[in-house]
């Protein structure tokens, strides 16, 4: 194989790759139930009129398997924090005891978890697609280099790890969408 086509076989790889981690940690965001500091994750707070994220103005840690505390590093931002995450919508209600902000994460109604099964599919679904694209892309990119001598056969090989790549790549989306939907539905 020339160094052409493995330099786009590399990059295609690296790019799925990212998609894959990428589709990881948008279902780490998706409640399970369970506790777990990811779910504030896109959090933002009105810090002195700047949006900043959740995890920049203080510490979130989860003490069990139902309470999140996030705790503030200035405690005048106590109720900016408290508003952020009610008007997130998680479905969560923060107490706010003048020193800390904790989080109880009721569990999950059988309906709640069928909607977030959906969620986490729709979630990896994106990330085949995005996989698919990355597929397409570099097929394109070398279908391009036999204007620069490459040979048909090599094109073909090329091609073929591509594909190889995509299939490892879907199969670890789909690996990851199991793990999640068992997660969801074991209460």
């Amino acid at each position: 194989m020339s160094e052409l086509i493995k330099k786009q076989v590399n990059d295609a790889k690296a790019l799925m790759e990212k998609a894959v981690d990428h589709t990881d940690s948008e279902l780490l965001k998706i409640r399970a139930g369970k506790a777990n500091p990811a779910m504030l994750d896109d959090i933002t707070v009105d810090y002195y009129g700047t949006p900043t994220p959740l995890s920049q103005v203080g510490n979130v840690n989860t003490p069990d398997a139902r309470t999140i505390v996030v705790q503030p590093w200035e405690k005048s931002l106590l109720n900016a924090i408290e508003k952020a995450i009610k008007d997130a919508n998680l479905g969560v209600n923060p107490t706010n005891d003048g020193v800390i902000i904790r989080i109880n994460v009721p569990p999950l109604t059988e309906e709640r978890r069928r909607d977030l099964v959906k969620k986490a599919k729709g979630e990896v679904e994106s990330g085949k697609v995005a996989v698919r694209n990355i597929r397409k892309d570099a097929n394109e990119k070398i279908k391009k280099l036999k204007a620069e001598g490459v040979s048909e056969d090599e094109i073909k090989t090329g091609e073929a790890e591509i594909q190889k790549l995509t299939d490892s790549y879907i199969a670890k989306c789909d690996v990851l969408s199991e793990a999640k939907e068992k997660d969801i539905m074991t209460v």
